[in-house]
């Protein structure tokens, strides 16, 4: 049996690329894919319209989803809000801002939000993961059948991509990359740094892996807007970056990963 899902990121509705991102729907509907996965920055500012683009977007895609707010779904331009209610919007638009979770179909996935509305540091874009929620994806985890192919979803990666075109900073990052190598997480899938990547933990048993997806937004780094295709078949892990190419997607980098030798 073959497991394939649509990993895509950092969208930013309100800066988007139009045709890229409208493309990407139709590859996601002529897809049969399992799960699409959307690691969060769906909007550019969180403004009402923006969140408006997005949820009709959202509604185009067939199948099941699952989706993680970023740090550009808490309001840039209403700081009050910013601090106070910083997911309201993207609640009231999208769904649960704290966690999600899918099971079934021989996979499971839990999504968290590494996003927050304020830190006590500066830059409050960074990332933040509490050890309270990785605690609450193993257990999670724990309860869900042992022969699934297990994968975290958020917005930050939790280890700095190396050589990356901007850091993410995660706050508790490390300690939850360690926890849920232990708990024999097969992927953590994010966004955030505008360009695809995949590598392992250098926890546990050295199978969990960190998986990064592009953005389809403007806001380009050194990579073509894109997504990822993820598909598990046996003991391999294919993750392929797809690149928009003016018209098309095209192969941009092909990632093949070992699985779990007991999967």
């Amino acid at each position: 049996m073959t497991i394939r899902f649509a990993h895509l990121s950092d969208i930013h509705f309100g800066g988007e690329n139009p045709e890229a991102v409208a493309a990407a729907a139709e590859y996601v509907n002529g897809g049969d894919f399992d799960l699409t996965i959307i690691s969060g920055d769906l909007t550019r500012f969180a403004e009402p319209q923006e969140f408006e683009a997005a949820a009709a977007w959202l509604s185009m895609l067939k199948g099941p989803r699952l989706v993680t707010p970023g740090n550009h779904d808490a309001p840039y331009l209403a700081p009050f809000e910013r601090v106070f209610a910083p997911f309201r919007r993207y609640e009231r638009a999208i769904g649960p801002a704290w966690a999600q979770s899918h099971l079934g179909g021989g996979f499971a996935v839990f999504g968290l939000n590494t996003a927050r509305g304020a830190q006590p540091r500066m830059n409050w874009s960074k990332g933040q993961i509490s050890a309270g929620q990785a605690r609450d994806a193993v257990r999670w985890f724990d309860a869900a059948p042992q022969e699934c192919f297990r994968i975290v979803t958020c917005h930050h990666p939790l280890i700095e991509m190396i050589g990356g075109p901007m850091t993410a900073k995660v706050w508790g990052g490390e300690a939850a990359a360690r926890a849920f190598a232990e708990a024999r997480v097969d992927l953590v899938l994010s966004g955030h740094i505008h360009a695809p990547f995949a590598w392992p933990y250098p926890y546990g048993d050295g199978k969990t892996y960190a998986v990064g997806a592009g953005t389809l937004s403007i806001r380009e780094r050194g990579v073509p807007p894109g997504f990822n295709v993820v598909e598990i078949e046996g003991s391999a892990i294919r993750v392929q970056a797809l690149a928009w190419a003016g018209s098309r997607y095209e192969a941009y980098r092909t990632w093949s990963l070992d699985r779990r030798a007991d999967a």
